[in-house]
């Protein structure tokens, strides 16, 4: 900061309770395992309120180039962090996870991090969850099991002895025997009315990737009001725009082809096929991209002006981390508090 800047006032608590709180994204498709564990460390250090993190067994697209196990980094992130909140974003608990290994795994980070985690769900992506074989089901059917899941996940969440014999799960005498005092918040991913009537009746708050304001109400119609709603937004940062369009068009142009088609591809060419016509002025056109932060706070608004309450923000490339945190926190996230 130059002398001539003057750094923002400092928000009271009153004027942060109504504000859009702000996320870091630990994309484990992007970077290697401890970078991931040291960008949270730097999102924590920066002011971010709260991050989330993937939970994938392949990258969308190759020149991702990674794609580590969600869990091991959020056991190494619980230790190296102090404040900053921790979340799956998201986990399927239906597939390559029975879901009684997810609220063993879910009560443990939860032990782990004091209290910072949150179990984010949802139905899941052919791309991860093929590895076990078995087959893809249709959407209605991936909705059943996730809805079992959580039934599942919240009974061993109790302390109970469960025995479950249901319509897609068995469980043989289960109980979890490190339980924290207050269970993870379980959340819900949503893309349509039926999973916003499964998130508003089962989850503690809903997740969604677009800011479209009737996912927000049908969650709130169905049990949903005064529940967090948690969104996500990709950026690529860089002082060279034409830099960040490049970056951002060769790792995150399948970003829009929306969940109906991503969740049905199987693997990284499959997506590279789905989107080879995408062009770079179209992610531009989608994705802020450069150091403009207006840019960054106008895409932002429109889920602030939907009803959620938390934005995640994915920093595209994972050699491209610091330097974003280094922005975020001397520019970019004193101009989001505003929201």
């Amino acid at each position: 900061m130059t002398r001539r800047e003057v750094a923002p006032p400092k928000p009271t608590h009153e004027e942060m309770s109504d504000m859009v709180q702000i996320g870091y994204t630990m994309m484990t498709e992007q970077t290697g395992p401890r970078e991931l564990v040291g960008h949270v460390v730097g999102a924590e250090r920066a002011g971010f309120d709260f991050s989330v993190t993937s939970d994938h067994y392949f990258p969308w697209l190759e020149s991702q180039g990674h794609a580590s196990y969600a869990w091991s980094v959020l056991g190494a992130a619980a230790q190296a962090t102090e404040r900053i909140p921790l979340m799956t974003y998201v986990t399927c608990p239906t597939t390559r996870y029975h879901p009684a290994v997810v609220a063993q795994k879910a009560a443990t980070l939860q032990l782990l991090s004091q209290g910072r985690f949150r179990l984010g769900l949802g139905s899941g992506e052919n791309l991860n969850e093929h590895v076990v074989g078995g087959g893809w089901p249709a959407a209605h059917v991936r909705l059943e099991k996730l809805e079992e899941a959580v039934e599942i996940i919240r009974a061993l969440f109790a302390g109970k002895n469960v025995n479950h014999h249901g319509a897609h799960f068995d469980v043989e005498n289960a109980k979890l025997w490190d339980l924290p005092d207050a269970p993870p918040p379980i959340g819900v991913a949503v893309s349509g009315d039926h999973s916003c009537e499964l998130a508003g009746r089962l989850a503690d708050l809903v997740i969604a990737t677009e800011p479209r304001p009737e996912l927000i109400s049908a969650f709130d119609r169905h049990g949903g009001a005064g529940k967090p709603k948690v969104g996500q937004l990709p950026i690529c940062y860089d002082t060279d725009r034409d830099a960040a369009i490049a970056r951002a068009h060769d790792q995150f142009r399948w970003f829009g082809s929306g969940w109906p088609v991503n969740s049905e591809l199987p693997g990284p060419a499959a997506f590279e096929g789905a989107n080879q016509f995408v062009r770079p002025e179209d992610v531009a056109g989608s994705i802020p991209c450069g150091d403009d932060v207006e840019a960054v706070v106008e895409a932002v608004r429109p889920y602030a002006d939907a009803g959620f309450t938390e934005v995640a923000l994915i920093q595209i490339g994972g050699d491209h981390q610091e330097p974003y945190l280094e922005w975020a926190e001397q520019k970019l996230l004193p101009a989001l508090r505003g929201l």
